[in-house]
């Protein structure tokens, strides 16, 4: 069984620090909602949903680039933590299966598959883009180590089911759920049979390109 990490209790924060901690996560929710509906959606959008005045969500963020490129960066440090979770199973299978499952539900994956290119990432980045990496490696060598997971299966394979359930979009988000949850456990079922799959895995850089900005 995976480890249960204990987080310390953190200390009130003073009442303003507490108010623009709160209006920073109503502003991160408005905008991951706003900018998965329509990527080319104004900021102002954002505001009115967080239901925030548009001053206080400049000065926390002041350009859309700005927000969308931590939008984007919170769902990599989640992504890093369901790995991390994941690597304190004594069960490669089991760690990586509960990888997944955890990741679909979050619905990270969505960012990448959304807002790629409508932003530039900063080298502010760049050490969780590693570390995101280094663990999904991890894993799959693991996962390979228990005998479970067929040996032509590579970490971008792991990346392209994971966007897989991104696909599908429900207008119920408990049904939308569901059937995620379905997909993946036929994916994950096709993990472990023999039998070669069509063409070459996914190479390293292969989907790099998307988060170049168009010029």
């Amino acid at each position: 069984m995976p480890k249960t990490s204990k987080i310390p209790a953190q200390k009130a924060l003073p009442g303003r620090k507490a108010q623009a901690a709160r209006n920073d996560g109503l502003i991160l929710d408005a905008a991951r909602a706003v900018f998965l509906a329509d990527p080319n959606a104004p900021i102002a959008a954002v505001a009115e949903r967080a239901g925030v005045g548009i001053s206080a969500l400049y000065r926390r963020y002041p350009s859309k680039e700005d927000l969308l490129r931590t939008l984007c960066h919170q769902g990599l440090r989640r992504y890093n933590a369901e790995a991390e979770a994941a690597l304190e199973d004594s069960d490669g299978w089991h760690g990586l299966v509960g990888f997944l499952e955890r990741v679909v539900d979050a619905d990270v994956h969505s960012l990448t598959v959304h807002l790629a290119g409508t932003f530039t990432p900063d080298e502010s980045m760049l050490p969780d883009v590693m570390r995101s990496g280094q663990l999904a490696e991890e894993l799959v060598r693991r996962a390979h180590a228990s005998g479970r997971l067929r040996p032509d299966v590579n970490t971008l394979d792991v990346g392209l089911i994971l966007e897989a359930g991104t696909a599908i979009s429900m207008p119920d988000p408990q049904r939308t759920a569901q059937l995620r949850r379905r997909v993946l456990a036929l994916l994950i079922a096709g993990l472990t049979v023999e039998g070669e799959l069509p063409g070459p895995p996914p190479e390293a850089g292969e989907f790099a390109w998307r988060w170049q900005r168009p010029q």
